[in-house]
């Protein structure tokens, strides 16, 4: 078993369950991190095996490691400490309206105490694991800021005390967007990696559990069921998205009877659910999207594009705009389409030269469609699409030659 893959697919649980048992969410990252360095060089060991449930091993690990520093304390806090944590239990009995302990962790961190950019990213780096370079990418932030915001609301969690507890009932509407702001990203970086491998199936697989759980917990929230239905019907997807030699199969491209039907049909239900609700938020209506993509033998881009408009008068962002453009080229023609992209202006963010040297080149444009998709290389991090984009610009360099 890759190490590397068990620390991603452990880290967050492994995070969340400690910060159970210990109550400090810093002192619980600090041993976890200090576990998975003990597992990983003893795990690297000749002859040496991974545990089968190597998530406890670590918990296991942190616990005694966290315990020892505390023993290490003389402070009468810390020994109070240290007294509830020998009498804590292995498991205890969840109470309140969230069991899950990374759910948990999520709606803590999304405590409205804090910033909500520090309340994403915190979360984003404790619940999965992700490194400060795939915050900032998914902010396009820079990653100073983004380190900073994480140090600072671990201390505005420690100096202002603010509990690792279960939201009361009444509390859980005014924590829920900053909630699915991260389970959106998480999948998100799953879904297309800031580095390596263009796929990470286990941030993918985590964000849809935690979206379930949390549409167990509040399955009248439009939204939760919106954000639901938009990670099940993209996750559909992903069995024909790339080609067995691991490189990219665009939406026209895909072999759609690779397609999973059973998600397809689950998400397809949670979408027709909020519609009869009748109360549209952006994660519905990208779930609307992603519903008249995954419905039929082709997609009806018409349709589309009057979502993106519902989509841009809720939530009128650059993103939402180039997105837009993609179904504005099928609908009114490259032209348009490509004079909507040059308005726009995401600094860093590979997939607007990469749209504009597929507008350009659609056009006739070579050169400049060249020139575009050297532009979107240098910005992308992931292998996967740097190829993609490497191959795009190559096959029109070999055209304007030939």
């Amino acid at each position: 078993m890759d190490l590397t893959s068990v620390y991603r697919a452990e880290y967050g649980r492994c995070v969340a369950t400690l910060t159970r048992l210990l109550g400090d969410i810093g002192l619980a990252e600090e041993a976890v991190q200090d576990a998975f360095a003990v597992a990983m060089e003893k795990w690297a060991q000749p002859g040496e095996e991974v545990p089968r449930n190597p998530g406890a091993w670590i918990v296991t690990t942190a616990r005694n490691r966290a315990l020892d520093r505390i023993r290490r304390e003389s402070t009468r806090e810390a020994r109070h400490a240290q007294a509830l944590l020998l009498h804590q239990p292995e498991e205890t009995e969840e109470v309140g309206p969230v069991r899950d302990d990374q759910l948990r962790l999520i709606f803590t961190c999304c405590h409205p105490a804090l910033s909500p950019l520090a309340q994403t990213a915190l979360t984003l780096r404790l619940l999965g694991g992700l490194e400060v370079p795939e915050i900032a990418r998914a902010y396009l932030a820079p990653e100073a800021t983004i380190s900073q915001r994480i140090v600072r609301a671990k201390k505005k969690i420690r100096d202002a005390g603010i509990p690792y507890r279960v939201p009361a009932e009444a509390e859980l509407p005014h924590r829920l967007p900053p909630v699915l702001t991260v389970l959106y990203l998480i999948f998100n970086e799953g879904y297309t990696a800031t580095t390596g491998p263009l796929l990470r199936t286990d941030l993918s697989a985590e964000a849809v559990r935690l979206a379930r759980a949390l549409a167990d917990l509040m399955p009248d929230e439009p939204e939760v069921l919106g954000l639901l239905a938009l990670l099940l019907l993209t996750e559909a997807r992903r069995p024909a998205r790339t080609a067995p030699s691991g490189e990219i199969v665009t939406l026209a491209e895909q072999d759609r009877t690779l397609w999973n039907r059973e998600l397809i049909a689950e998400g397809h239900e949670l979408v027709r659910r909020c519609l009869r609700r009748d109360r549209p938020g952006p994660y519905q209506i990208q779930a609307a999207i992603n519903a008249v993509h995954t419905d039929g033998p082709a997609t009806d881009w018409r349709q589309v594009l009057a979502l993106y408009d519902q989509l841009m008068a809720l939530t009128p962002t650059p993103i939402v705009a180039l997105n837009r453009a993609v179904a504005v080229a099928e609908v009114h023609g490259p032209a348009v389409a490509l004079a909507a992209v040059e308005e726009l202006d995401i600094p860093g963010y590979h997939l607007l030269p990469a749209t504009r040297a597929d507008l350009l080149a659609r056009l006739g444009r070579t050169d400049e469609a060249v020139a575009a998709y050297a532009e979107a290389i240098t910005l992308a991090t992931n292998d996967t699409e740097r190829t993609f984009l490497e191959t795009r610009r190559a096959d029109l360099a070999d055209e304007a030659r030939g």
